[in-house]
């Protein structure tokens, strides 16, 4: 039987999945300065700016789609923009292995909508950790939309965390930062009146929300 998270606790699991998230590329930077403070090989400080370079946009990148998907962006009841929603999963998938196809109308929608269709993303790309190809779609009315994703790709599958955690918290099983965000989806989901659910569709993987019947 599911059981709710403290918020207390799920904001801490949440900010070890950010902080995970952005050590890589934050480190790569520090990696590439202390090449150029101490290596006077013209050839190698060179490669060291273009790691910073690279490095840099892609924390950047990683920050900018958190800051949508997990943060307050906006004041209570307001709208997104779909189209900065897209801007940063193609900023976020730069760095992936997959890539983003999206089908979306050029409008505002509610941020908790525009939230919970980015962390849907997120379960997209882990269903596909070979890379693949990841459609992310919103179907009107946009006062009460549905969202999809389709993910194909090799060994697509529903990921084990999706699969224990979309649904709510299972007291029989271990909650850890990677799981949070999967079981964070569902909450954001169930409070905007939606149902979710994954599924394999043939080859295919599927996650979506769509308004209660």
């Amino acid at each position: 039987m599911a059981e709710e998270v403290s918020a207390l606790e799920l904001a801490a699991l949440l900010c070890s999945r950010v902080c995970h998230d952005v050590i890589s590329p934050v480190g790569a930077i520090t990696n590439g300065l202390e090449v150029l403070a101490d290596d006077d090989d013209p050839e190698m400080r060179v490669h060291a700016m273009d790691l910073i370079t690279k490095s840099a946009a892609q924390a950047s990148a990683k920050l900018q789609f958190a800051r949508l998907a997990f943060g307050a962006a906006g004041s209570a009841g307001a709208e997104l923009d779909l189209g900065d929603a897209k801007a940063v999963a193609e900023g976020l998938m730069r760095s992936e292995k997959a890539t983003l196809s999206w089908n979306a109308p050029h409008a505002t929608i509610g941020k908790d909508y525009v939230k919970l269709l980015l962390n849907m993303i997120l379960i997209g790309l882990a269903a596909i950790p070979r890379g693949g190809e990841v459609t992310a779609s919103v179907e009107e009315p946009l006062t009460a939309p549905t969202l999809r994703i389709r993910s194909k790709g090799q060994a697509a599958r529903v990921p084990e965390e999706t699969a224990g955690f979309l649904g709510g918290r299972d007291p029989e099983r271990f909650l850890d930062a990677r799981a949070a965000q999967p079981y964070f989806t569902g909450l954001v989901a169930r409070s905007l009146g939606l149902d979710i659910a994954a599924r394999m569709d043939g080859e295919e993987f599927v996650v979506e929300a769509k308004p209660r019947a």
